[in-house]
């Protein structure tokens, strides 16, 4: 049976959803990339869910939660890019879901999603940080159109490498 995907913009009610899915996702993405006591750190639920509270009172950054079947499975923030270099760039950043419907597509069809909301925002150009040792990630990301520029910086022992794509 086929299932059905819904795609909608976040609410002020739901930090819970976004911050059990951006959690339990980087604990499955990040356990070999992060140290414990940092993915620990990164992972507390309830500080996940007081980020969310305020970027969600104070209407920051563009999210969206996709359901499948009712279930929210897959999560994503866009923005203006926070990099002062980065003028006049989007910013993905995050997409994150949950590990047991990895390789379905559904994380495809999120990025179709935002990058055509951030089309019709206006941008003409996006950019996003990821884990240099995040492959599966990367390959995602290249398989999109993304491609790799030489920026790079640390984030807690970690390289995150920077990937950009014309809209």
């Amino acid at each position: 049976m086929e299932k059905v995907i819904n795609i909608r913009k976040v609410e002020v009610s739901d930090a819970n959803v976004l911050a059990y899915i951006q959690t339990e996702s980087w604990k499955s993405s990040f356990n070999k990339i992060l140290s414990k006591e940092d993915l620990d750190k990164y992972t507390n639920l309830d500080k996940a869910i007081e980020l969310y509270n305020m970027l969600l009172s104070k209407n920051i950054g563009n999210g969206f939660i996709m359901a499948i079947d009712d279930n929210p499975h897959c999560i994503a923030y866009w923005d203006k890019a926070r990099d002062e270099e980065m003028e006049g760039y989007s910013e993905i950043i995050c997409i994150h879901s949950l590990c047991d419907n990895w390789g379905k597509g559904y994380g495809t069809a999120m990025m179709d999603y935002i990058l055509k909301d951030i089309k019709n925002a206006g941008f003409s150009k996006v950019m996003l940080w990821v884990f240099k040792e995040n492959s599966r990630a990367r390959k995602f990301y290249e398989n999109h159109g993304f491609v790799l520029t030489d920026k790079s910086k640390n984030f807690s022992g970690a390289i995150e490498v920077m990937y950009c794509k014309d809209l």
